[in-house]
């Protein structure tokens, strides 16, 4: 059986956001802008596509337990619960999915959630609950994943041994996209297991001829030919299992099963000079490989069948040796596995803020120990130890880091407690020399007075002090004893004065509306000024009382956060054990099952060696 390679976290959380209807995530079909209401949010998903996974859950949690999440909570429980699953918590995550799943969603939504459910209780073998999350599903997925939903239901078939049940769903694939050659290959496999090994050849050997354009299709088609290969050569029919065991590349992944398959199609038919040739192959490639370490025991093997005894002593002897020495460093490196240096060593240079699931170790320290494990990291057992592995070690260093904060909160407090107690004499100051409450009565009084002046229409109230100081010179004029002269001088004089009081009293009458509006709007604007001064105040009150107060606050909160930190951090250590201990464990079992299979073949080789030398003996005694 076969399964496409896993999404990444981050995919399919945006998978899934894409169908959510009250946002404007992109859809299938469309790109469009996301819209973020809550600022909140949107800092979550800023670290989110940062994939800095860790810091979004921090924010994300704290900004729900503060209810700031007005327009985005089922979108925020969503991502929660993706961020969860990124970490291993499949249980927490699949409480998260369930209860919005409860809600009234969207049937997209839905659907697709009880699909990644589904996957994710498949991939931790928890079967049962990805059956029930499958047939949860109630409408059509898109193309892409309905094709995955269709192969992930035939593989919990073939993995309950229900081989009839994925035999029938297979059998009715349909399509050519890429999905069709797996459920083609899923169905070969399920028939070789039935026992319906003639079927499944033409399926198998259409898949072993097909034209691979990526490399994912070049290794399906080298299993297939391997299958095929093997499902003869049990059945067998050597003859017939060699053509697709040669179609397999040399150097793919499974070439030395091929090889090695090849060289027993030969020796069934008793041809062992052309089994000797891919079995010789073999000889100089890895022997941590089983075929390999198999072939150094079928090459003597052949040698003796055509009757070259000398030689198959000698093979046999370099077997029992190589595999004594590999016996030996398997040895050496269980002793290192199991003080915990190399899984030290296997985190040492990679990037501390990869955390999650999507984070793989691709290379292994260059230490001769090493070469053991590497096909350990093809394991998804290994992988997902290491990854839990790797993120409590992450969150140990975290803890250490936010301990080590809490002098620097305490200095930040104690800097901002000080400048407060600095401030305060000024503020108090500046506060006493603002009469507030004697602005509020001037302003009063000017209204009152411009509610007279409006009344009594007096214009010249309202003069500008050029206008006012000219009415007063010409009133002064009009006063002087020389202006009340009986003479025609004084009858000019007096003629030109009332000319200008008059042109004056008439500028200002005109003006007196436009002038009183304007009067009446500052003074409007003033007494808004007034009471942003009068609120602005009481807040100043309200923090003056408060400051201690918080002050106080924030004093028990830091002193609290270190023991709390301690705690945490003795439980991440704990499980930081634990987990170690479960990923020595792995290694170590491997480890030990390859030394199992060496001291196998070495006691096969041993005996072999014997039978050869009895025979030696047996010949010689005869030829005496």
């Amino acid at each position: 059986m076969i399964t496409r390679p896993i999404i990444t976290c981050s995919l399919w959380l945006v998978l899934l956001f894409t169908a959510w209807p009250e946002n404007s995530f992109a859809d299938d079909d469309s790109q469009q802008k996301i819209v973020v209401e809550d600022p909140q949010f949107g800092e979550v998903l800023f670290y989110f596509y940062q994939e800095d996974y860790f810091p979004a859950i921090v924010r994300l949690l704290a900004a729900k337990k503060q209810q700031q999440f007005v327009n985005h909570s089922a979108e925020a429980e969503l991502l929660l619960g993706g961020l969860y699953l990124s970490y291993g918590h499949h249980l927490r995550a699949a409480e998260i999915f369930e209860a919005l799943l409860a809600d009234n969603v969207n049937p997209e939504v839905r659907d697709r959630t009880w699909f990644f459910l589904a996957k994710i209780w498949q991939q931790r073998g928890y079967l049962d609950k990805s059956e029930k999350a499958l047939a949860n599903i109630k409408g059509e997925l898109p193309s892409s994943m309905q094709a995955e939903r269709q192969m992930l239901k035939a593989q919990l078939y073939i993995e309950n041994g229900e081989l009839d049940a994925a035999i029938a769903l297979l059998s009715a694939w349909k399509g050519k996209t890429e999905w069709s050659s797996y459920a083609r290959f899923n169905l070969g496999v399920a028939m070789v297991r039935d026992g319906q090994v003639n079927a499944a050849a033409q399926i198998l050997d259409d898949l072993g001829r097909l034209d691979p354009f990526n490399e994912e299709l070049s290794a399906l088609r080298d299993k297939a030919n391997l299958a095929l290969g093997y499902a003869y050569l049990q059945e067998g029919q050597p003859l017939a299992a060699k053509p697709p065991l040669q179609r397999v590349r040399l150097d793919g992944p499974f070439s030395n099963k091929a090889l090695l398959g090849v060289g027993w199609a030969d020796a069934e038919v008793d041809d062992y000079n052309r089994a000797l040739v891919p079995w010789m192959e073999l000889r100089d490639r890895n022997l941590l490989d089983s075929a390999v370490q198999e072939s150094m025991l079928a090459i003597p093997y052949a040698m003796a069948k055509l009757d070259s005894i000398s030689q198959a002593a000698d093979y046999y002897l370099n077997a029992i040796e190589a595999f004594y020495e590999e016996t030996g460093r398997l040895d050496k490196t269980i002793g290192l596995i199991e003080s915990g240096v190399l899984f030290d060593e296997f985190l040492a240079d990679g990037e501390r803020g990869s955390t999650g699931w999507y984070w793989r170790l691709e290379n292994l320290p260059e230490r001769p120990e090493s070469r053991y494990l590497y096909h350990l990291l093809a394991t998804h057992e290994f992988q997902e130890g290491l990854k839990n592995y790797r993120d409590l070690r992450y969150l140990s260093e975290n803890l250490d880091e936010w301990q080590g904060k809490i002098g620097v909160y305490r200095n930040m407090l104690d800097t901002r407690e000080l400048a407060y107690e600095v401030r305060l004499p000024r503020i108090n100051e500046s506060l006493g020399a603002a009469d507030i409450d004697a602005m509020v009565q001037r302003k009063l009084e000017f209204d009152a007075h411009l509610n007279s002046v409006e009344q009594s229409g007096d214009a010249l109230a309202l003069a500008s002090r050029q206008e006012f100081e000219l009415w007063g010179e010409i009133v002064s004029l009009e006063q002087k004893p020389a202006m009340q002269a009986n003479i025609p001088e004084a009858d000019e004089v007096r003629d030109k004065v009332r000319l200008l009081k008059g042109v004056l009293q008439w500028n200002l009458e005109k003006e007196f509306r436009s002038r009183l509006w304007k009067i009446r709007r500052n003074l409007r604007q003033t007494g808004e000024a007034l009471v942003e001064t009068q609120r602005s105040r009481r807040q100043v009150d309200e923090s003056m009382r408060d400051e201690p107060l918080l002050f106080e606050a924030f004093n028990q909160r830091v002193s609290g956060l270190s023991p709390k930190i301690d705690s945490i951090k003795a439980r991440v250590d704990h499980s930081l054990g634990k987990q170690l201990g479960f990923l020595q464990s792995i290694a170590v079992r491997e480890l030990r099952a390859q030394k199992q299979r060496l001291d196998a073949y070495t006691v096969q080789a041993r005996f072999a060696l014997a039978a050869i030398y009895d025979l030696s003996a047996t010949v010689g005694d005869a030829t005496q």
